[in-house]
């Protein structure tokens, strides 16, 4: 018997995007993980636009397991809204947000429960290693973790992803900041409560290949540096007055040579050229970072939905219409 929406006390959000080839394995694992649990759980699977059989596997999963649940988005929207349509839609006291890929192991989730019943209201997950990736990409995801922390004006935890545990409350206080470009892990870490975390091995993909690569997460990676820091703009300004200042020394110093009528004072384009270069290159940095802010203000005041649904399997009609009115149904 299907457990109603009220009785439900886990939510796991779980963003889909292209991950047939994994999806038997994880769904073998999260049976076990919730016929373990000690209270009604759903598990909400997001498809962000998948184009293999992803979609078809796990709408036909959500319409005979009561305790699966299925949203279909119109397109790609990115898996930071994808886990953000996913925590719309959650009913449960505790919401957990995981990856398909098996690096975030479902078995983790008990561990995460347990701090939760011990007062705290976030419990993130972090990876003591990284198996399976590059040297370059352990090493651009440390320095990543430690500029972001050193920038910001909240205390991001390092080495974390989005795999955490989130009290209702924090889901309530998070789901009123709309903000477009997103990042989740930030914004969750900035509204405060009490946090905790919990320690795993960050294993290797057990199936597929990576949805992150390179130009995805230096889009992240700005992200988080231009939503949680204005030190991109404090910089164009030290950068700015360290220019000013190298030029002043220099015109003083011509002054000097031009005084003392010093015969190695050349009258030429050379010198000329290389300072007026240099000066409308940091200009150019200068506009590009004020530019950036600028974007992310015209995304804001357009008032887009950030995301749209296409199909919806799971969840009872007449509830979830009530419950979720972020999500702008295209086809039901």
């Amino acid at each position: 018997m299907a457990a109603s929406f009220k009785s439900i006390r886990y939510s796991l959000v779980i963003p889909v995007f292209n991950e047939e080839a994994v999806l038997p394995i994880l769904l073998r694992r999260l049976d076990l993980v919730l016929s373990r649990l000690d209270g009604p759980a759903e598990a909400i699977f997001v498809d962000d636009g998948s184009s293999d059989s992803s979609s078809i596997v796990l709408r036909a999963l959500a319409t005979r397991d009561p305790r699966f649940r299925y949203i279909g988005l119109s397109r790609n929207f990115g898996h930071q809204v994808a886990i953000t349509a996913g925590m719309d839609a959650a009913q449960g006291e505790a919401i957990i947000v995981m990856d398909a890929d098996l690096q975030d192991p479902p078995e983790v989730i008990e561990q995460l429960i347990a701090k939760w019943k011990e007062g705290n209201d976030i419990v993130h997950a972090r990876r003591l290693s990284r198996d399976g990736e590059s040297r370059f990409k352990r090493a651009t995801a440390h320095l990543f973790y430690r500029l972001l922390g050193r920038m910001s004006s909240v205390g991001i935890p390092a080495d974390v992803g989005d795999f955490r545990l989130i009290d209702r409350k924090v889901l309530d206080a998070l789901r009123q900041m709309p903000e477009q470009d997103r990042f989740v892990r930030g914004m969750i870490a900035w509204l405060g409560f009490r946090q905790t975390e919990v320690t795993f091995h960050r294993l290797e993909r057990a199936a597929g290949e990576t949805k992150y690569p390179l130009f995805k997460m230096v889009r992240l990676a700005m992200n988080a540096a231009l939503g949680f820091s204005d030190l991109p703009l404090r910089l164009a300004i030290w950068c700015g007055l360290t220019v000013s200042g190298f030029a002043l020394l220099y015109g003083g110093w011509v002054i000097l040579l031009w005084l003392s009528k010093d015969s190695h004072l050349v009258t030429g384009w050379s010198s000329t050229i290389v300072v007026v270069s240099l000066l409308c290159g940091i200009n150019m940095l200068m506009t590009g970072i004020v530019g950036l802010y600028v974007g992310r203000i015209h995304a804001e005041v357009k008032r887009r939905p950030l995301y749209v649904v296409q199909t919806r399997a799971g969840f009872d009609r007449s509830e979830a219409a009530a419950a979720v009115p972020a999500i702008h149904a295209v086809n039901e």
